[in-house]
């Protein structure tokens, strides 16, 4: 698996690249594992945009 390069646009390829990432990354997870997988990067997505919202917020 190589390693995931998005551009500083993010574009539509850059979407596809991500879900063919995580597929390959993902392929042999026991369903436990891929839920637990997703569940951290949505804590850690969300946690990135509630730290994106207070910055906004305090300009």
């Amino acid at each position: 698996m190589s390693k995931l390069n998005i551009s500083k646009d993010f574009t539509i390829e850059d979407i596809h690249k991500i879900r063919e990432y995580n597929s390959e990354r993902r392929k042999n997870y026991t369903t436990d594992e891929l839920i637990s997988d997703i569940e951290k990067s949505a804590d850690k997505a969300e946690k990135r945009i509630n730290e994106l919202r207070k910055k906004t917020v305090a300009i």
